[in-house]
């Protein structure tokens, strides 16, 4: 059994692998798709982007993502055969949802134009066939997560998120005609090589390398298996199943909501769903990249260290006063990064997109779209991990009652998208988003709060930033914005250069207002860091 150091180690060293993973997979997403956007047509780009990715998302989400919040809960005693045989129950329901979905989406749905988009069906065939075989690999990355196998899960989504990407421009490049063709091709082969990777590296593992405390001790072990004296699936974790289940349909509803109402209501042409989706892209990098690694470190960090459904009382007071610390320095942590991306998005979004994809991009409501997705960004840095220590901490009854919540929240959110689209355009899917997540978020406070009422410590309260760098990043807004409306007004290049060094000596004040007026922050950082480095020294003696 792991320490709550070792894991608390763990999980920063997964936060530290998926941020740099993340950021390598975001930056060669952003060249691709200032590539692929000179070689295809924007109709192609909302088709692939929104229409067939929404498909692939939903089924691999919906089959998946039950199974894996279920079966990485905390239990005194795990036996990871059950947990396997339970996971593999994913595979046949995606094949079952892969079916069905695929038939809604060629027979329920409006189709693309067949002389602009050609191979439509063959897409949805072959995006569904991506979900099935990334599912097949699921039982092994749960097991990898589980026990902190970081570098393998970071080499096999890199693999599978770089095959696809090269294979795309290859193919788009020398085989234009192919269309939407190249893109399934790469697809299909970019989920092939991530379950190549995860099945050869722990058929080695268990052969070559002898790990007494790894539970599973050969590849059978690895597939589904009668156990003797014991029943097929652990009860518990089933009847979590089935909780989780209804959580991750509202979820899905709410995470993708805008692209369900794109696909089902017709709010946008393909072209228009296209042009938003590169800049929800481009908005989203710092989510994806910061903000989503250190949720599913924080939920992996707080799911093994509290036992479900218990009180903060009747935990282990050293477990309980850790997870307090680091909720509340995490939460600190990613408000700060969100405000600062609200204020610097306000004066350099026009900047960012006239540089990245012309008129194109920088005319009509883009600038004014992103501009919102930076308010955006702050509620998902703030959602993510308070939801993700709400979750982590749910007795299933609880769980069950969140889902009945859920469910209003998501009918509110779809019915305000398709309401403020019909307003306000494709601003309207950001400005429902932010309600959507304002609204989880206050519900997470609100359980939280109630989680430590009676705990002396109050992670909430201790997570707030600091009134110096709030006026810090206050007077930067100021200065950047009439820098903004004084040097961006044309395209001069000089003008230009002088706006973003302005831009660069605000963000140097707020960081050194930050390190003078978070001390505490600062000093848990580097402890944190400090341990890190030590344990790795004694690694290496050893």
């Amino acid at each position: 059994m792991k320490s709550s150091s070792d894991l608390l180690a763990g999980a920063a060293k997964a936060t530290t692998y998926n941020m740099a993973l993340q950021l390598m997979l975001r930056v060669m997403t952003f060249f691709l798709n200032a590539f692929v956007l000179r070689f295809i047509t924007k109709d192609l780009l909302g088709v692939v982007n929104v229409r067939l990715l929404l498909l692939h998302s939903t089924v691999l989400f919906l089959s998946c993502e039950p199974f894996d919040k279920a079966c990485l809960s905390k239990q005194e005693k795990k036996d990871w055969r059950q947990v396997v045989n339970l996971m593999w129950c994913a595979v046949p329901i995606s094949l079952v949802f892969a079916t069905v979905f695929s038939l809604v989406w060629m027979f329920a749905l409006e189709l693309p134009d067949p002389d602009a988009v050609p191979y439509y069906n063959v897409g949805v065939v072959c995006f569904c066939i991506t979900s099935v075989l990334e599912c097949v690999a699921d039982p092994l990355w749960l097991v990898a997560r589980a026990h902190l196998f970081v570098k393998l899960k970071v080499l096999a989504f890199g693999a599978n998120q770089t095959t696809k990407c090269v294979l795309t421009v290859l193919l788009i490049y020398f085989f234009p005609s192919l269309g939407l063709l190249a893109f399934c091709i790469a697809q299909v082969t970019g989920a092939a090589v991530y379950c190549v990777v995860y099945y050869a590296y722990f058929t080695v593992y268990v052969t070559k390398k002898k790990d007494e405390d790894f539970p599973l001790k050969s590849v059978r072990d690895f597939f589904p298996q009668r156990i003797n004296g014991k029943p097929y699936f652990d009860r518990q974790l089933t009847g979590l199943v089935g909780s989780f289940f209804q959580q991750s349909l509202l979820k899905q509803l709410l995470t993708e909501g805008e692209k369900y109402v794109m696909t089902f209501v017709g709010a946008l042409t393909f072209a228009d769903q296209g042009v938003y989706d590169v800049i929800n892209n481009l908005g989203s990098m710092a989510a994806r990249f910061i903000f989503q690694p250190i949720e599913e470190s924080g939920n992996l960090f707080f799911s093994q260290l509290l036992v479900r459904g218990i009180p903060v009382h009747q935990q282990k007071q050293d477990s309980a006063f850790l997870c307090s610390q680091v909720l509340a320095y995490v939460l600190k942590t990613v408000t700060l990064i969100g405000l600062t991306i609200l204020v610097f998005g306000q004066s350099y979004s026009f900047l960012a997109l006239d540089l990245y994809g012309g008129s194109i991009l920088s005319s009509g409501a883009g600038p004014s779209l992103l501009r919102w997705y930076c308010l955006y960004v702050l509620f998902i840095a703030i959602n993510g991990i308070t939801e993700g220590f709400v979750f982590a901490t749910m007795s299933k009854e609880d769980v069950d009652r969140y889902n009945k919540k859920m469910f209003i929240f998501s009918g509110v959110f779809l019915l305000s998208s398709w309401l403020l689209t019909k307003l306000l355009g494709s601003v309207g899917f950001i400005l429902a988003n932010c309600f959507n997540m304002l609204v989880r978020i206050l519900h997470s406070v609100y359980f939280t709060r109630g989680y430590y009422r009676q705990s002396s410590t109050q992670p909430l309260w201790e997570g707030r930033p600091s009134l110096l760098v709030l006026v810090s990043l206050g007077g930067s807004h100021l200065i950047m914005y009439t820098s903004e409306k004084l040097l961006c007004c044309d395209k001069g290049l000089s003008r230009r250069i002088l706006h973003i060094a302005i831009g660069a000596g605000c963000l140097l004040v707020v960081l050194l207002t930050v390190y003078i007026s978070e001390k505490k922050l600062i000093a848990f950082v580097r402890d944190q860091f400090n341990k890190r480095k030590h344990t790795s020294n004694e690694k290496k003696k050893s």
